[in-house]
């Protein structure tokens, strides 16, 4: 059984780990995506585009890891939070094909591409929003009975999902905005650093909102915070955000162009560190743990084996694709 907990706890970990790159790679894609309305028609939104057309579908490798992962390793948990965030999930998928078909046909069928410019847009928006108040159903907790859902339809919707929500179309907002920051020049870049500089604003309020709601959600929560001595822990999560949070609007005022999206993707470590604070060992809060939820141990090591083989590929992808389309992008057509 301690071998069984062990494996349990590395694939938590290793979930946690696709669930965070997806976030922040597809995050500023769909950044892009929930700016693209403040872009100028023409040269602004090609580039823009550009900047994401060698990396943008490859971002989603880490959705189906994560999703598939969770399946796979906690067929308990997929089968409680799937049916209670069915809308949700739907709706995700739903904006992702909009957004993928948009981004393709964007570039083959000009004589529409307002329309395919306002799918790309909407599906972003939809996706994003979608993603962020599953996070705070699921953060709020689950009703659970006899290891199923016990719940209604609508128990994901609540003040505090539709908080969590916002707070990330923020967050992805700054991610697009940091990275066109870095990848684009010209008019584009100075836009976007304007609009890093206010969405760095609405991000950390955004944050500090969700922070000091979740205390409030559960006993248990609370105490993970600000009982002794775990505050002597939790308090630098807080404290290291105000400090890159410093960092990020002084690289953006120093005129720096790679740092303030390095310093976003640190905030959102820091994000998901306070998640993890918060849930872990839950997988469903305060219902069931990642003990609870495990697949059999002859599965997880199976699986394990594999992930062994693949993650390093996915990984080594990734980064040769990272160095391949490095540099400014261009405004010609994207093919």
């Amino acid at each position: 059984m301690l071998y069984n907990y062990d494996l349990a706890t590395v694939w938590a970990f290793i979930l946690a780990f696709a669930i965070f790159a997806y976030v922040v790679m597809d995050g500023f894609d769909l950044g892009i995506g929930i700016l693209f309305p403040t872009l100028a028609v023409g040269d602004e939104r090609d580039q823009a585009m550009n900047s994401i057309a060698p990396v943008w579908d490859g971002n989603e490798t880490w959705l189906v890891l994560g999703g598939g992962g969770l399946m796979a390793a906690f067929p308990l948990a997929y089968a409680v939070i799937l049916p209670a965030t069915y809308p949700l999930v739907i709706a995700m998928l739903l904006g992702l094909i909009f957004r993928g078909v948009a981004f393709e046909f964007r570039w083959r069928d000009p004589r529409h591409r307002a329309y395919w410019d306002t799918a790309f847009f909407t599906g972003s928006i939809v996706a994003t929003l979608s993603q962020g108040i599953l996070l705070g159903a699921v953060l709020q907790g689950i009703k659970v009975e006899n290891r199923a859902y016990a719940g209604g339809w609508l128990d994901w919707l609540s003040p505090f999902s539709v908080l969590t929500g916002v707070a990330l179309l923020s967050g992805y907002a700054l991610l697009g905005s940091t990275w066109l920051v870095g990848k684009s020049h010209g008019t584009l870049q100075e836009h976007a650093r304007k609009m890093a500089f206010r969405l760095g604003i609405a991000t950390l309020v955004a944050m500090a909102a969700v922070s000091a709601a979740t205390p409030f959600l559960a006993i248990d929560y609370w105490r993970r915070w600000f009982e002794m001595p775990n505050v002597l822990f939790t308090a630098q999560v807080p404290l290291a955000t105000m400090l890159f949070g410093f960092i990020f609007f002084w690289s953006l005022k120093r005129g720096r162009e790679r740092l303030p999206f390095i310093v976003t993707l640190v905030l959102f470590a820091l994000g998901f560190l306070g998640l993890g604070i918060s849930m872990f060992p839950y997988v469903v809060p305060r219902a069931i743990t990642i003990w609870d939820a495990a697949a059999p141990e002859k599965s997880q090591v199976f699986m394990l084996v594999g992930t062994v083989f693949i993650l390093p590929l996915i990984l080594t992808y990734t980064a040769w694709a990272y160095y391949v389309f490095r540099g400014k992008a261009a405004t010609e057509g994207y093919h």
